[in-house]
């Protein structure tokens, strides 16, 4: 689209093109000063005769804008239209090489591979491209080549790391194939970042090599944000690079698997947001960064010890048998006490039962996914609820098995269990995706509609599925199998029988059941031959999928 755009403005301009370039105080655009321009330094006066009459009379500098804003690709081809262009494209600041940017297919749209000659010559091609914008000014710099062809060796990557990273330099995205066990690994020249090409550099990221800092890397104190993706890095090294990097904003470690100890300096104020991700065997993270105001989590249990300036936690502990429920409630009130916003996902929640340390007293939204059993006790969770007395919004994704027969929609509207007294006074918004017919998240729903006195909106997703058919590529919602549209059917009688009649005229209740189309509920419940309970006369008048 860049180029359509560049070529629609030439056209609308065209008839303007034979006037002379003047400017309104009567002297020369710098078109007319473009033969000291160090991009255009090889253009004669047909260049500037061509400039003249094919392009719209705008200063030389608002096109050098112009075309820097364009693709890679189209940026490229304009190259062959105008030695402006010409001059342009070798000045262009921000190089993205991938498969895209070459003219290359997806990969799993490649069927026979790839000959010698082709790979070299993209290798040649990249070579070219590097090589022409050598010295002038290369302000970014992206090499995506994790899922190229193998064409290029090591000495390669290093030739073009050197050529494109020199002083002005701000941005390098290096992207490698993934770490394999019979490869070797690559090992970024941390060299090339001394003589000055580090002292600019803003944004580093690195994938699936070795990265050894030493201590000569304190030139990168303009550098804001350390992205590392599957790198081969110690703690050690680590804390080498980390002391120097006084501007640093952002730090995103993934899938570093010699990380043990990740230690965070106070001198790093400036520092905002932490994602670990998938560091298996890191067992302790500790945090003095004392303006740490987001952290990300995922990945088996480790010691945390994160200061109290954290605002916004995300914690992931899928599949690995770790409680994050019960922990953050045992642990992060006393060690994160200006919390703003809690996500927790799990895929074990225990039974339990444990007592707050202590109170969330700026916790304002909540949101809770976790896999549970059928049996899973969720009317503990109001123990949570009254640890943050200031608590907007809550969230609780539920996901459980689905067995044979399992949940059986019986009549218990004498025996739900109620605890008065407990109220939420600021809670607004309620959302219970995956809502089921289990006794315990009936009566979590409507103790929440009883005790929450300033609640606007309630709702109840009994379709299992986070896309639409309105959302998909492919016109069709995630599919759901019988067990699950089954449940869902028994979910929106246990909303009729024991929710509905509990709703205030002030709260908005939505209740999101399986799509028609994708996901036939009534061809099923005639199969099945469910007999429905009776129903109150209010349950048969309310149309469920609706805003009431």
């Amino acid at each position: 689209m860049g180029l359509l755009a560049l070529n629609r403005l030439m056209f609308m301009q065209r008839g303007r093109l034979r006037r002379p370039i003047q400017a309104r105080n009567g002297l020369m655009t710098s078109a007319a000063k473009r033969k000291g321009s160090p991009c255009l330094q090889d253009d004669n006066s047909r260049s500037d005769k061509k400039l003249r009459y094919s392009m719209p009379s705008l200063p030389e500098d608002i096109w050098h804008h112009i075309h820097s804003l364009l693709p890679l690709r189209d940026a490229a081809r304009t190259a062959c239209v105008s030695r402006t262009f010409l001059g342009f494209w070798r000045c262009y600041p921000n190089l993205t090489i991938t498969r895209e940017t070459l003219g290359l297919v997806r990969l799993e749209d490649e069927k026979d591979g790839m000959s010698y000659e082709t790979s070299c010559d993209l290798a040649t091609k990249i070579d070219h491209i590097l090589r022409n914008h050598s010295g002038t000014g290369v302000k970014a710099l992206k090499l995506e080549i994790n899922d190229f062809p193998v064409f290029c060796t090591y000495g390669d990557l290093d030739r073009w790391l050197h050529i494109a990273v020199r002083p002005g330099i701000e941005k390098l995205d290096l992207w490698l194939r993934p770490i394999l066990s019979a490869v070797s690994v690559y090992n970024f020249p941390c060299s090339l970042l001394l003589n000055g090409s580090g002292k600019s550099l803003r944004h580093l990221h690195l994938s699936s090599c070795t990265f050894r800092p030493t201590a000569g890397l304190d030139c990168l104190r303009s550098l804001t944000s350390l992205e590392l993706y599957e790198v081969r890095v110690t703690e050690d090294d680590l804390r080498c690079l980390l002391s120097s990097l006084v501007a640093l904003e952002e730090l995103r470690l993934v899938d570093c698997e010699e990380l043990i100890f990740l230690k965070i300096p106070s001198l790093l104020q400036r520092l905002s947001n932490l994602v670990v991700h998938d560091c298996e065997n890191l067992e302790v993270i500790e945090s003095k960064a004392p303006n740490l105001s987001g952290f990300e989590y995922m990945g088996p249990q480790v010691q945390l010890s994160l200061g109290d300036s954290l605002q916004d936690i995300y914690i992931n502990g899928s599949g690995r048998g770790w409680d994050i429920v019960h922990y953050a409630w045992a642990k992060l009130p006393c060690m994160v006490p200006n919390l703003e916003v809690l996500e927790i996902s799990t895929s074990y929640l225990s039974d339990t039962l444990v007592v707050p340390a202590g109170k969330f007293l700026h916790l304002r939204h909540l949101f809770i996914d976790g896999f549970c059993r059928p049996d899973y006790d969720h009317f503990s969770l109001v123990s949570f609820l009254d640890a943050c007395p200031y608590l907007e919004t809550f969230r609780l994704f539920v996901e459980h098995d689905f067995m044979e027969d399992e949940l059986v929609l019986g009549d218990f509207s004498h025996d739900l269990r109620q605890m008065p007294g407990h109220l939420h006074s600021n809670i607004k918004d309620v959302q219970i995706l995956g809502f089921y017919s289990t006794k315990s998240i009936i009566e979590l729903t409507c103790h929440i509609l009883e005790n929450a006195t300033s609640l606007e909106s309630l709702t109840l997703d009994t379709s299992y599925t986070a896309i639409l058919c309105s959302d998909s590529k492919n016109g069709k919602c995630l599919p759901m199998n019988r067990d699950m549209i089954m449940e869902a059917h028994k979910a929106l009688l246990a909303v009729k029988r024991y929710i509905l009649g509990k709703v205030p005229s002030s709260v908005e209740l939505k209740v999101v059941e399986p799509c028609s189309r994708c996901n036939d509920l009534e061809i099923l419940v005639q199969e099945r031959k469910l007999v429905e309970p009776a129903q109150s006369e209010s349950a048969q008048e309310f149309p469920l999928g609706k805003n009431k």
